[in-house]
């Protein structure tokens, strides 16, 4: 795996951004309170946070456990923003409060924040409480270069230990064995943690598209599904191959050649101003036209950055179009109870004219060969 110098994270135009999103929506404030919204603009990680952005300056208020820490990744990020430290909430709410002063529009995040901590807060800070919808989202999911070349090397980690791991298939591993050498290899490579609980799917087991890793041993005669990702610095991969152990049966080489040939449609289709319907629907149509449309039973993608589901959406419900450096995923399948089932994914960045892959294990192929080479 080669590895290449990582532009640094933009953080300096972020709350520019987010504040300019306040005025045209006459907001004074907006209290984050999603802590990845907060660690994207700002760079703090910590596990217990609000941020109070006006249209001119920020206060992030946590708790005694992350002063030190938050100061010294508000520096490391460049980002200009006070820091209330409050052993309680009342003394968080307080700094909240002195930090909005006599403004009277205080707009939060309807869907980061509980009915009970909306309940506390409105009936201690006097404002006028205006629930938002994507101020943030909408601004953090086009990527700048930095978050691109993080994405980058996660999906190049995960395809260097995918390829580590396979020869592991040659002798007829369990899921969880096969998931535990996956991620220790991830690991090994660099990656902070997997992207999400790793799939592992094999038999009949992929007829369920989220199956959990079980002790089913993966034998000659199963297709396999392995849907996985590496977390570097934050960021997220997520790619999904299927493979048949030895040589495909007619059925499981005509399944994963509908969904192959609806995946790279799909992907041929990413580009700036696509609509996320529009590919859901190119891939939806070409599963179905070969037959196989009622077994194709989620979205064709989602975006990705700092969480593995974020907007755009490839699905039925999105009518957006997509932009220069969204990242998304392409991941169209066919599941059947008397089959099992096949997917195949690839995290792709946005261009003008098309897309590039960030994910580039080869997929044209399902079958693996099951002499162990040691």
């Amino acid at each position: 795996m080669t590895l290449r110098q990582l532009a640094a994270l933009d953080y300096a135009s972020r709350a520019p951004q987010l504040q300019r999103s306040l005025r045209v929506a006459s907001i004074e404030a907006l209290l984050v309170t999603s802590l990845t919204n907060i660690r994207w603009l700002t760079g703090f990680t910590g596990s217990s946070a609000w941020l109070l952005v006006t249209h001119d300056e920020m206060l992030l208020v946590t708790d005694g456990r992350y002063g030190d820490q938050a100061s010294a990744q508000l520096n490391d990020a460049g980002v200009h923003a006070g820091v209330g430290i409050g052993q309680t909430k009342a003394a968080q709410i307080a700094h909240v409060a002195q930090a909005f002063g006599s403004r009277t529009v205080l707009g939060f995040e309807g869907a980061h924040i509980s009915y009970a901590e909306h309940a506390s807060l409105s009936s201690k800070l006097e404002a006028s409480w205006t629930p938002t919808e994507g101020l943030v989202e909408t601004h953090r999911r086009t990527k700048d270069q930095g978050e691109l070349d993080r994405m980058a090397r996660a999906g190049a980690i995960a395809d260097a230990a995918l390829a580590a791991t396979l020869p592991l298939l040659a002798h007829e591993p369990t899921e969880v064995e096969l998931r535990d050498a996956l991620e220790a290899a991830m690991r090994q490579l660099g990656a902070e943690a997997p992207s999400f609980d790793t799939i592992i799917a094999a038999g009949a087991n992929a007829t369920m598209p989220h199956h959990r890793p079980d002790q089913t041993r993966i034998i000659e005669g199963m297709t396999v599904v392995i849907d996985f990702g590496a977390l570097f610095d934050g960021y997220h991969s997520d790619m999904t191959r299927t493979f048949t152990m030895g040589d495909p049966t007619p059925m499981q080489d005509e399944v994963f050649q509908v969904v192959l040939q609806a995946q790279c449609a799909g992907v041929a289709a990413v580009a700036a101003g696509a609509s996320g319907r529009g590919i859901d629907d190119l891939c939806r149509a070409a599963i179905a036209g070969a037959g196989w449309g009622d077994w194709f039973t989620h979205g064709t993608g989602h975006g990705v950055g700092l969480q593995i589901h974020e907007s755009p959406w490839l699905t039925q419900s999105f009518d957006d179009t997509l932009q220069v450096a969204d990242v998304v995923t392409v991941e169209p399948g066919v599941y059947r109870r008397d089959f099992g089932g096949v997917r195949i994914e690839d995290m792709v960045v946005v261009a003008t004219h098309g897309c590039e892959p960030l994910t580039k294990t080869p997929k044209d192929s399902p079958c693996l060969p099951l002499q162990p080479t040691n």
